[in-house]
């Protein structure tokens, strides 16, 4: 399935773009059961976890698998597996392929994966990748045959201002960027408003599902997590607020970009109800150009995305680093960071026992 076997006419493939609520992946979901087998990667567990659990309604347990790095579902004989995008079981030939939020193939910790998917994971008939409009150019470049589809979201969302945890309106969702933060504002709404959610992705499956049914069943009224609520999780959020402007993202704290902000605050709104976001805590409030860079889905494109050679040579050590620090030359590729895997083999080559 990773690449074209000789004879077979070539897979469709399709980029279906647009900003957050346009319904990319519940379009990629019914496709991919008009298909008699199908895959479907997806950037989260939680995620993954929602889209089986629709799809086992649809078509029973006994039709789809569920694989993602914490949980293992596999009935004997699947027709559908859901995924997250690393643990996709690509040696399986399937009629139907898609990755979600493909965007993030320029994501400097897990960019190579979604960059290694989109130039070489196909469906045997069909194939189709879900993200932001900013990878379009890229795109085609990079696949001159992919048939682009460009989407409409289906609300509209506007910017509400700052305003105190106490003051936000019920069916808020807030976005905190440490563990420490997402507990203190939990305990805080629990006191003075009666209670919340809280879905990070450090918790168990177990405790994230129930978490995450707390909220949907209108049990609670708020919702505290942290920017994984961004990546495609289908709640019934009217508002996102913002308790902080600055992340982590695996090397550096930095500011967020307009983009990533998007991506978040676009979870509120559902279908054709329109959402809000704004800010809450001590976050600033946030300047009018972004404000309507978020509100009108307005990015610059992305320039380019990480690539990591997948034809290693493993005759010598040497040989195998040579292979790994490969520079693509393929214009929209970058040679992606220093992973653990090669910080290993490097620590490895100076041990004389192992030379």
């Amino acid at each position: 399935m990773s690449d074209r076997a000789t004879g077979l006419p070539p897979s469709r493939v399709t980029a279906v773009l647009g900003p957050t609520n346009t319904g990319k992946t519940h379009l990629a979901v019914e496709r991919m059961l008009g298909h008699a087998s199908g895959m479907i990667g997806l950037p989260l567990r939680l995620l993954a976890r929602e889209i089986y659990e629709r799809i086992v309604k649809q078509r029973g347990a006994a039709a789809v698998a569920l694989v993602t790095g914490e949980e293992k579902i596999i009935p004997p004989r699947p027709h559908y597996w859901v995924c997250t995008v690393e643990a996709m079981p690509l040696e399986r030939e399937v009629e139907f392929l898609a990755i979600d939020e493909i965007q993030l193939a320029a994501d400097p910790e897990r960019g190579h994966v979604f960059t290694s998917r989109l130039l070489h994971a196909r469906g045997r008939f069909e194939t189709m990748f879900l993200g932001a409009a900013t990878l379009a150019p890229l795109i085609r470049r990079l696949i001159p045959d992919v048939e682009i589809v460009t989407r409409e979201r289906l609300s509209s969302l506007t910017y509400a201002g700052s305003k105190k945890l106490t003051r936000l309106p019920r069916r808020s969702a807030i976005v905190a960027f440490s563990t420490d933060q997402v507990y203190a504002i939990a305990e805080l709404i629990r006191r003075q408003r009666g209670g919340a959610a809280v879905v990070m992705g450090s918790l168990s499956p177990r405790t994230r599902n129930a978490q995450v049914a707390l909220f949907q069943s209108g049990e609670v009224d708020f919702l505290v997590a942290t920017d994984a609520i961004g990546m495609g999780l289908n709640m019934d959020v009217d508002h996102v607020a913002f308790a902080g402007m600055r992340k982590f993202d695996g090397r550096r704290t930095r500011w967020l970009h307009a983009h990533e902000i998007a991506q978040i605050a676009g979870r509120a709104g559902r279908h054709v109800r329109d959402g809000t976001f704004g800010v809450t805590g001590e976050a600033e409030e946030l300047d009018e150009d972004l404000v309507q860079q978020v509100v009108e889905h307005r990015f610059d494109p992305i320039q380019a995305i990480e690539w990591r050679n997948a034809r290693l040579d493993f005759d010598t050590l040497p040989d195998l680093l040579r292979s790994l620090v490969q520079v693509p030359d393929v214009p929209g590729l970058r040679l992606t960071g220093q992973a653990l895997d090669e910080t290993l083999l490097r620590r490895a080559m100076q041990d004389d026992e192992i030379k």
